[in-house]
């Protein structure tokens, strides 16, 4: 496990972007081609049916392969950062269409199961090796409070494949392995809480010994996601926070960080962070964190101050998670991705640490 005392990390989400832009000597399409081998992609189900049953297999084993090689190179990316930033979230999209009943077949097929076993047994022995901590964040549909019976089933599946995913990296046993996590929002504010605890157990074991759950921004906020705090643990997502709670900045001596922690028995957390968009707040002093009832007043909208910024820019902002990072983790959900991360790191380790490393 994790625990609290270890030293703070923190990462970007998904989808790595290569920081050289094109000149005389780098084409567009090699940085093309450099952040392709970098990322995972995807191919639909409705391109597969286009194909005679061989050729969707041959494709769907194409993107797989490419999958686990470009996941295995962001986790070796990630492992020779500094150790403050060797914390990486996942893209779902690894096995795409996992779940689906029209491609369930040819991922039982003996030899692509093989290497999609042995390709993320080295992803996760890799992350190890590295001291790379590993998340996943399925999409919204990813719920376990719904009245619809389809989308419950459908949240169910993705859920357990995730899991399935994290326990064939090394991660399917016991709480939380490593800090590993499958992180997901409530659901649907109809049935809420109680719903959630009645389909928990519906999900597999290593799912629930994997599951987290977030604070949003409308529906589910801090003080609702924490009456699930003995069930599962508590992602605290500080902008989120800041939109729900309409302008509060919650600090790391607040009584519900307390909470927090426990939620995670003895794993040391991990929190969300992001800052609203740069276009919306042009000339904003980066030094002076954004105030949320001025900026209504101004005449922005809540659901606009909760798009996320490209990068991290707001200074003050950034020494909010600097004093969190006593006893969270980070992941950085800006548009710009290890670029912001990055940016981040730097301004939190300081100028001396930023010239050891060059």
């Amino acid at each position: 496990m994790l625990p609290t005392r270890d030293p703070p990390r923190l990462g970007f989400c998904c989808k790595f972007i290569p920081d050289e832009a094109p000149d005389a000597h780098r084409t567009l399409k090699a940085a093309r081609d450099a952040a392709l081998a970098m990322n995972v992609t995807s191919v639909t189900i409705a391109h597969l049916r286009r194909l005679d049953p061989g050729a969707a297999r041959d494709k769907l084993a194409a993107v797989v392969t490419h999958n686990l090689a470009a996941l295995r190179r962001q986790v070796e990316w990630v492992a020779g950062r500094p150790p403050l930033e060797r914390l990486l979230r996942l893209a779902s999209s690894i096995l795409p269409g996992y779940t689906h009943p029209e491609v369930r077949d040819f991922y039982a097929e003996p030899d692509l199961r093989s290497a999609i076993e042995a390709g993320l047994a080295r992803v996760g022995e890799a992350a190890r090796a590295g001291g790379v901590r590993l998340s996943m964040h399925p999409g919204p549909f990813c719920i376990l409070a719904s009245r619809n019976p389809a989308a419950l089933a459908n949240g169910i599946a993705e859920l357990d494949y995730h899991a399935e995913v994290m326990a064939m990296m090394g991660y399917g046993a016991g709480w939380h392995p490593d800090g590993a996590h499958v992180n997901i929002h409530v659901g649907a504010r109809d049935p809420g809480l109680a719903a959630f605890r009645e389909t928990l157990p519906r999900v597999s074991e290593a799912a629930r010994n994997l599951v987290t759950v977030e604070n949003d921004e409308s529906s589910f906020g801090l003080d609702d996601v924490l009456q699930l705090g003995d069930l599962v643990p508590v992602v605290l997502d500080l902008h989120h926070h800041w939109i729900h709670s309409r302008g509060e900045y919650l600090e790391p001596d607040d009584p519900r960080i307390a909470r927090i922690v426990a939620s995670w028995r003895g794993v040391r957390p991990v929190s969300h962070i992001s800052v609203s968009r740069e276009d919306l707040l042009p000339g904003h002093d980066p030094d002076r964190r954004p105030d949320f009832a001025g900026l209504l007043a101004a005449g922005l909208k809540g659901r606009d101050l909760a798009a996320h910024s490209d990068l991290m820019w707001n200074r003050a902002v950034n020494d909010l998670v600097a004093r969190h990072l006593a006893w969270s983790d980070f992941e950085i959900e800006a548009k710009h991705k290890n670029l912001a991360s990055v940016a981040l790191a730097r301004h939190i380790a300081g100028p001396a640490a930023v010239l050891a490393a060059e």
